[in-house]
């Protein structure tokens, strides 16, 4: 490890710019003859769209138009996609109802677009928007799962009869139908996970830009795939062919999988400036971002858990309705399914295993991917029924999961994933160790004595990272490739850029990416710079999603465009030196020959690459290198989380004592910037477990549609958290990674809860756990 090479903790690079408000957003960006956009949502759940009046609206000051659904779907914009497929267990194909990016007829959740103003100024606009007359015929909405599914409810779409997308199962239901006859205790668990509401820092923008003269749009957007979007917006939306459309990405304020997807703002955007003839921008408020970014979560399920005489695990049995809310989002499909049911084995060797998924169209804001997307929901799951199992056998919650861990590697589940390597029991014991386990009957006992309840709940966890290889991913449904690519170019003066199809919005890209580069070439960092986000300056690459940007996107597809370009500069310098390539090695910035002092420095290796004055014979001018890759498998991080905490039974506040965390990520490249990733995921999955829940009343009204009602976790509310890292090293890529972005948010929840009701003696508790819901659950 060098200074700052792979294993140093190097500060970011990026943060300078960010913290002396320097950075580069989306609603910096100015534009000659800007407009501004203002879009009119429906009040309403469910509702026909009869009229529009807007005559009023552009008699007003600074009003260029106003724009309706209908004219939307006139000038034969495609709808939004859902672009993943999945089939139901009958056969049949997921029933995909038409979603408009405004709404031409029928709205189906409060805050859906029908019509946009476009004015001179965001205020101007905005008022206009107020003297806009929609006259709407309300209908009867759906706001949750059981009013959905419930004979007679009202219909969302006309293609989802019963307003089921799909009723899908994975597994062998033999099998765990046989298990269960032979088990010799089952343990049942009711559980709800709660819907969230993703709120990045930064709120969802776009401008867009149409030059009639090349017929060529430009989009700036608050994205974490801009190859994605272009292609999208491109093939299956009819906005503009591929190569007259360029997305850019500056910098991004967060994303959490919100800004993964596509949704109508952009779309609408993108074809008001060519009808206006104007640069159109629109800048979310954060109202706008709880009514309409795609929200997270939102399952019920009932699950069983079959034991044998000796508590070995003999079977797992799933039912979940999922919540996509009134429409397929961009990868929804696949977040109930292949991102969720693949992990219910969790860590432990579970012979039989059959889920079945039904999602359900509600009249409410669209669900998604949400930091975990699937794993958190797997994990809280498993892990709350292990607890509940540990309580029901009157078995040590450690020890129950520890007699039935995988211990043996690789290890192919009943659902699908193969696990590649671990050590569960590493993470287990590291954990204990860290918050004294063996010493909390004690600690129970003293708050007892002090009028407190104190609990400790454990969460052991595994996610599948990468959604890669390609192959494997195609066969399950989606609809693209997950490979990564880079590029590599050596300037003549010896300066390097690296081009990545990741898009960094807070993970410290700027930093790790250099060094790699660091780490090899024995540069320092600022030697180095990365590009991304701008499909002009970058070749098609995938983006930054499901932990994957170190063990494919990033690091791994640049590792293999390093080595290419190496490759050729050993040629280079072992022509200048007279010397055998094979006798070359790379160090501290110089190519020298082994066992000599001769060496020749970087930088005149690139400017003899591009002089090409005394290249060998037959090479091509040039120092500049690409590499595409898609893994061989998914990463699978994995851990154990320990919570121990207080609550007061006369209050049902909850105080935490102590929260370890003792993860396996494979190879760390910068380990500061990874207890950072934790850090924030550990907030994420506690303020799920406490805090944070997206609430609708009856008639489909978000009720928590402000910070005023929605509680984000802030740092009073966080224990000071106890890492540390096991290390087994992932053999699917060469640098051994698994990933670490999201993993607090998935262990973190299980850990909370079961800590709360080990403290209160109760087992039926449901998030988020504020202090109403925990008095109310130990008093009855």
């Amino acid at each position: 490890m060098g200074v700052e090479g792979i294993g140093a903790r190097v500060v970011r690079k990026e943060d300078r710019r960010f913290i002396t408000g320097q950075g580069r957003y989306v609603d910096d960006v100015k534009m000659v003859g800007m407009s501004y956009a203002h879009f009119i949502r429906s009040p309403h759940a469910h509702a026909k769209v009869k009229g529009i009046d807007s005559a009023e609206a552009m008699k007003m000051p600074g009003v260029v138009a106003v724009l309706t659904g209908k004219e939307l779907v006139d000038d034969k914009v495609g709808n939004l996609i859902c672009g993943w497929a999945i089939t139901s267990k009958d056969g049949s194909p997921m029933k995909m109802g038409a979603w408009p990016a405004m709404a031409p007829e029928t709205v189906r959740f409060v805050g859906q677009a029908v019509a946009v103003v476009i004015a001179e100024s965001k205020n101007q606009a905005r008022d206009a928007a107020e003297a806009v007359v929609v006259n709407y015929e309300e209908l009867p909405a759906v706001p949750d799962i059981k009013a959905a599914i419930k004979p007679g409810a009202a219909q969302l779409h006309p293609e989802a009869p019963g307003n089921i997308v799909y009723d899908w199962h994975l597994g062998d239901e033999a099998a765990v139908k046989d298990a269960f006859s032979k088990a010799a205790n089952v343990v049942k668990l009711d559980v709800t996970n709660n819907r969230l509401a993703p709120n990045a820092m930064e709120p969802r923008a776009a401008i867009a830009d149409y030059d009639a003269a090349e017929e060529h749009f430009t989009l700036y957007t608050t994205s974490q795939n801009p190859h994605v979007a272009r292609l999208v917006l491109s093939a299956f939306y009819n906005i503009a062919p591929e190569h007259k459309l360029r997305v850019i990405a500056p910098d991004v304020g967060g994303g959490f999988g919100s800004k993964i997807f596509i949704y109508p703002e952009e779309m609408v955007a993108l074809w008001a400036s060519k009808k206006v003839e104007r640069p159109v921008k629109w800048t979310g408020d954060r109202t706008e971002a709880f009514l309409t970014d795609a929200h997270g979560r939102d399952h019920v399920s009932k699950a069983e858990l079959a034991f044998d005489k000796d508590n070995k695990i003999l079977g797992l049995r799933v039912k979940t309705y999922a919540n996509f809310g009134a429409y397929m989002s961009l990868f929804s499909s696949s977040v109930p399914t292949y991102l969720y049911a693949t992990l219910l084995s969790g860590q432990y060797n579970i012979p039989a295993i059959h889920a079945e998924v039904i999602g359900v169209y509600t009249n409410t804001t669209p669900v998604d991917a949400y930091r975990g997307a699937g794993r958190p929901e797997a994990s809280y799951l498993i892990e709350r029924l292990m607890e509940t199992a540990a309580r029901q056998l009157k078995v040590d919650p450690a020890e129950l999961r520890r007699s039935n861990f995988i211990t043996q590697f690789p290890h192919q589940t009943p659902v699908i994933m193969a696990y590649d390597t671990g050590d569960f029991n590493a993470s287990l014991d590291a954990a204990m160790k860290a918050i004294d386990y063996a010493g909390f009957p004690t600690r129970k006992a003293k708050a007892k004595a002090d009028g407190k309840l104190r609990g400790i709940g454990v969460s052991c966890y595994i996610e599948a990272c990468g959604i890669a290889p390609s192959k494997a991913v195609g066969s399950l449904g989606a609809g693209v490739g997950l490979w990564e690519s880079a590029e590599v170019r050596v300037n003549p003066v010896g300066t390097i850029e690296i081009l990545t199809g990741s898009h960094s919005h807070g993970q410290g890209h700027e930093t790790t990416f250099c060094q790699l580069v660091a780490e090899r070439l024995g540069i320092p960092i600022s030697q180095v710079s990365i590009v991304h986000g701008d499909t002009d300056k970058v070749q098609f690459g995938m983006g930054t999603y499901g932990s994957r940007s170190l063990a494919v996107g990033g690091l791994t597809a640049i590792l293999k465009a390093m080595e290419k370009m190496e490759s050729k500069a050993k040629k280079i310098a072992a022509h200048a030196l007279e010397a055998s390539e094979a006798d070359i090695v790379i160090e501290n910035g110089e190519f020298k020959v082994t066992g000599t002092d001769k060496a020749i420095a970087l930088p005149m290796v690139a400017l003899a690459a591009y002089t090409a004055h005394n290249l060998p014979d037959g090479m091509e001018p040039g120092l500049k290198e690409s590499a595409f890759y898609d893994p061989t498998n998914f990463t699978f991080p994995a851990g154990a989380y320990i919570c121990e905490l207080e609550v007061d039974p006369g209050t049902g506040k909850t105080s935490f004592v102590n929260f370890v965390a003792a993860d396996d990520f494979g190879r760390l490249i910068n380990p500061m910037i990874v207890e950072g990733q934790v850090h924030g995921g550990l907030a994420q999955g506690i303020g799920q477990a406490l805090l944070e829940g997206v609430v609708y009343d009856g008639t489909g009204q978000l009720v928590t549609a402000s910070f005023m009602d929605y509680a984000m976790p802030r740092a009073d509310d966080l224990p000071s958290f106890n890492l540390s890292h096991t290390t087994t090293l992932c053999p699917g890529n060469p640098l051994g990674i698994k990933g670490c972005g999201e993993a607090g948010a998935i262990g973190a929840s299980a850990a909370v809860i079961n800590a709360i009701t080990d403290a209160i003696g109760k087992n039926t508790l449901e998030m988020p756990a504020t202090p109403d819901r925990v008095w109310h659950a130990i008093h009855g």
